[in-house]
């Protein structure tokens, strides 16, 4: 069925490849910064000011300050320095709150201060995965120091209200962070409308290399470093800094700011879900909220079919059953099982995410090949 196929790559959740104006920063910079950063010399200032420069682009992108802006390896180490340099300056015996559908990178350290002595709430979540703003109220005690929510799920989408929640945080005088790996640089993501404290940011989500990250921590906010030496990132993050993924990243913000609020990709994404109805009818579920959601994402799913089983008679279709990290498990997602799904539908799930250069030719070839394999 595959041979003299296209490929088609549908997995932009999972990683975009890397834009050609970032590639094109990142071939600049190979020549010209290869000083350190922080060596106050000829070699070493164009390093610094490279850095300096990409980290005003991420801090324009998110409409925050240069200065809060801390270059991290990647989103877990962003989520881990929040979680983990709050509990650390806060006290060990201190409260958590989070959700039900968080990525692991969120769920795992707080699974372990848990072992440390921390308490965490998990609130749940309704059948489109979104949660109730009043169940994490309800959920704040005089013990609970930060509560952390998702911007947006990597699987089905959903758009979490972080403005509403950081409002009931800040009211109580916790604070708040968003993990914002899937979200920047798709749908608006400015820290002072969010009214986060802390946000997280991943490069290869957003057409920049793998490794490099970003947390943004509000001015003013005290953090224990998860990283300590020499003193790099304002005391922050020390490790000497990256300078060529700190630049590749800092140029994919720049760029994203012509993509964040246009409506292309919805169009497509939605032209998708169209096309797969009319062939499929009531065999495929939309998971996720109906409109609440990333404009590139749609999970659906196949009843009484089993989404990986569907993908391996598909070889040139590039798509995921839910997390990167987790393919190769035919278990059901976590998240649809928080979210109600039942069994026979959630083991039939795939997620399609699409990017900047997916086509309405690369949408009708999936629908064709997915008719095929069903029939």
């Amino acid at each position: 069925m595959m041979a003299g196929s296209p490929r088609i790559y549908l997995d932009h959740n999972a990683s975009t490849p890397i834009a050609p104006e970032v590639v094109a920063a990142i071939t600049q910079s190979l020549a010209e910064t290869f000083g350190n950063p922080s060596s106050r010399h000829w070699a070493g200032l164009p390093a610094h000011e490279a850095v300096e420069r990409a980290r005003g682009q991420v801090a324009a992108l998110l409409h925050s300050s240069a200065n809060e802006i801390v270059f991290t390896s990647g989103g877990s180490e962003a989520n881990n320095h929040a979680l983990k340099g709050v509990y650390f300056a806060r006290g060990r015996d201190a409260h958590i709150i989070t959700t039900t559908v968080e990525h692991p990178a969120i769920l795992n350290p707080c699974r372990f201060l848990e072992r440390l002595g921390a308490s965490v709430t998990y609130v749940p979540v309704d059948h489109f995965g979104r949660v109730d703003p009043d169940d994490v109220a309800r959920a704040i005690t005089p013990g609970t120091v930060l509560i952390s929510v998702t911007h947006a799920n990597s699987e089905v989408g959903t758009v979490q209200p972080i403005s509403e929640i950081a409002r009931i945080a800040h009211e109580r005088g916790v604070l708040f962070h968003t993990d914002a790996a899937q979200s920047v640089g798709k749908i608006p993501a400015r820290v002072e409308d969010l009214g986060v404290d802390m946000l997280s940011v991943v490069g290869h989500k957003m057409y920049a290399p793998k490794g490099v990250g970003v947390l943004y921590v509000r001015n003013g906010l005290g953090l224990e470093p998860l990283i300590h030496g020499a003193g790099h990132e304002s005391g922050r993050r020390s490790g000497t800094e990256n300078t060529l993924l700190n630049i590749a990243l800092g140029a994919a913000c720049e760029l994203a700011q012509s993509w964040v609020g246009t409506d292309t990709i919805r169009q497509l994404r939605d032209q998708f879900w169209d096309l797969l109805q009319a062939r499929f009818g009531e065999r495929v579920v939309l998971n996720g909220h109906p409109t609440g959601r990333l404009p590139n994402t749609l999970n659906v799913s196949f009843a009484g079919k089993i989404g990986a089983d569907i993908l391996r008679h598909i070889p040139n279709l590039a798509a995921s059953t839910g997390l990167a990290c987790h393919e190769g498990c035919t278990e059901m997602s976590p998240v649809l099982r928080a979210m109600g799904v039942p069994p026979e539908a959630g083991m039939g799930a795939i997620r399609f995410s699409l990017g900047r250069t997916t086509t309405r030719q690369e949408i009708e070839q999936t629908v064709d090949w997915l008719a095929d394999t069903l029939r």
